[in-house]
């Protein structure tokens, strides 16, 4: 199986095949499919309860060799939160995954549709899957994670609650997708972030994407400045995200993810707004990532 890793990573040592790599909840979860995706099936997932744990974990070079992050669904939007624990970790971006998120009905087995008088998952699932749920007389239970959820059904062996989760649940907790892809908004996609605590030795092969934070002064048109360079430049933005600077009135950071050509031409660009802009941050330059259909 060829992943993401051996494209975007090919010739790097820091992060190998056979690496640790801390991911926020359960085995099953959506975080493992994209860790999977992008190093291969052989990955050891580190479980982490909340998003803190698994930058605190990817940032201990003795106990992984990275993380992965959440950072935005094409639903939901941003997830600001975990930018502000981005840019406070000092992890470095090493890659991305696309991953579009598909949510099943998973009971154990020998269950019909007509059993089930529960269904449990989390809420943000539960919303992804109104339109199907709707049409049963269902209990709709919301937990802490879509493969907690899974596990549970498992492990209590019920004939009458089901569980919304993905199909790695499925398979790890030897359950049946009774109902697959339930979910009601078909292109659901979220990004996640690849991470390690330092930069890589070597150029990630292919770079053509980088992930740039800085703040402007208030004047009258500062931020429509740096965006004409950036412009002139030849590089495109495909995010622009403001930030509240902390212990400030009113001040924001604008953080960006630009694409490239080249890296002579990113980096010809960074110099170029640097006059015009204060605490340049790039937190990565690695391969605009694909997307991933499961």
């Amino acid at each position: 199986m060829k992943t993401q890793h051996d494209e975007q990573l090919n010739g790097i040592n820091v992060i190998k095949k056979t690496t640790k790599i801390s991911i926020q909840g359960f085995e099953g979860s959506f975080h493992q499919v994209a860790a999977r995706n992008f190093f291969g099936d052989e990955v050891d997932v580190i479980c982490c309860p909340t998003f803190s744990d698994v930058l605190k974990i990817a940032s201990d070079k003795k106990a992984s060799n990275g993380g992965i992050m959440a950072i935005e669904n094409s639903i939901a939007g941003s997830i600001l939160g975990n930018y502000n624990l981005l840019r406070k970790s000092g992890l470095c971006i090493v890659g991305e995954v696309y991953l579009q998120i598909r949510q099943n009905l998973l009971v154990n087995h020998g269950v019909a549709l007509d059993d089930i008088k529960e269904v449990h998952s989390h809420p943000m699932a539960i919303q992804q899957c109104l339109r199907f749920l709707d049409k049963h007389n269902w209990k709709l239970v919301e937990t802490e994670d879509t493969a907690l959820s899974a596990k549970l059904v498992h492990q209590h062996k019920s004939k009458h609650i089901a569980a919304i989760a993905s199909t790695l649940a499925a398979d790890l907790y030897n359950l049946n997708v009774i109902a697959p892809d339930i979910h009601t908004v078909k292109h659901n996609y979220t990004r996640f972030l690849v991470l390690q605590p330092d930069v890589p030795k070597v150029p990630v092969e292919g770079a053509n994407k980088a992930t740039v934070t800085f703040f402007t002064d208030n004047s009258r048109g500062s931020l429509a400045k740096v965006l004409t360079r950036i412009a002139n430049g030849g590089v495109d933005l495909s995010k622009l995200q403001s930030f509240p600077i902390p212990e400030t009135d009113w001040h924001y950071m604008f953080g960006v993810d630009m694409e490239f050509d080249s890296l002579e031409q990113f980096n010809k660009v960074i110099e170029d707004i640097r006059p015009l802009t204060g605490d340049v941050t790039v937190y990565g330059i690695y391969k605009k990532g694909a997307t991933i259909t499961f």
